[in-house]
């Protein structure tokens, strides 16, 4: 008798809103991953404020912090980070959800408690996400990435053009994090650094770009990517799914 491989099941965490694009995209790109790639994924929001209690994305198969920021809960979402860091849970961070995960990082792997994000706290003193000199919103650009990284893996190309939606990016204690073990793989013409991944977890990855905003239906090869580790991870874990918290909000294909 042949078993069922069991449905992975990913977080979406974020302050979902019909008015961020790369939200609404989310339903087409899990109908894709389904119909194109026999990639099923259960996908469930939970809002930043929930992810804050560190069970609400324990015995999920993968982690996606999406765009979105300011978010309603900083430390929502840098908790549910650690725990996919620290749990070896595959992690994809897109736009604010890579510059969350170099936060997270810089604060509980470096040491560097001190560090902030100036779109939460301006006034800090110690910035390690700072405006941009030219705010990305609406751009595309060229992407360099090291080869042998993950991001080349995924992506199987040195250069890439992406597309970004975003003001603000790292500025400071990058040597720091680097060597902590953070690997910057992907950076745009001018050095400035658009993609980051921890060697050593299942699969971390960190985009500065917005992956999900890729045109037509055919998901981005680190949205699929994101989407084969965590049906690895679900045919490894036992097969009875963990309850669902009752305040997040299932994010199927249809909505």
């Amino acid at each position: 008798m042949t078993s069922t491989p069991p449905v992975a099941r990913i977080a979406l965490v974020g302050d979902r809103s019909p008015g961020v694009v790369s939200h609404t995209r989310v339903p087409v790109l899990l109908q894709a991953l389904a119909e194109r790639d026999l990639l099923v994924l259960d996908a469930y929001w939970i809002p930043s404020e929930d992810a804050a209690d560190e069970e609400a994305v324990r015995g999920f198969d993968a982690v996606w912090v999406l765009p979105g920021s300011p978010y309603r809960s900083e430390a929502g979402v840098l908790a549910a980070i650690r725990v996919a860091r620290e749990e070896g849970i595959p992690f994809l961070g897109t736009c604010a959800g890579f510059q969350h995960a170099l936060l997270e990082f810089a604060r509980g792997v470096c040491g560097l408690t001190r560090a902030a994000h100036a779109e939460n706290d301006p006034g800090a003193a110690d910035l390690l996400i700072e405006p941009l000199a030219c705010s990305l919103v609406g751009h595309q650009g060229t992407v360099v990435i090291e080869p042998g990284s993950l991001a080349h893996r995924v992506t199987g190309a040195e250069r890439t053009v992406e597309r970004y939606h975003c003001a603000y990016g790292p500025s400071r204690h990058l040597g720091t994090l680097r060597a902590h073990g953070m690997r910057f793989s992907g950076h745009d013409e001018n050095g400035g650094v658009r993609v980051a991944e921890l060697p050593g977890h299942p699969f971390f990855l960190a985009t500065l770009f917005q992956p999900e905003l890729s045109g037509g239906t055919r998901p981005h090869p680190v949205v699929r990517a994101l989407a084969r580790a965590a049906a690895e991870h679900a045919a490894r874990r036992p097969g009875v799914s963990p309850s669902q918290p009752a305040s997040s909000d299932r994010a199927g294909a249809g909505g």
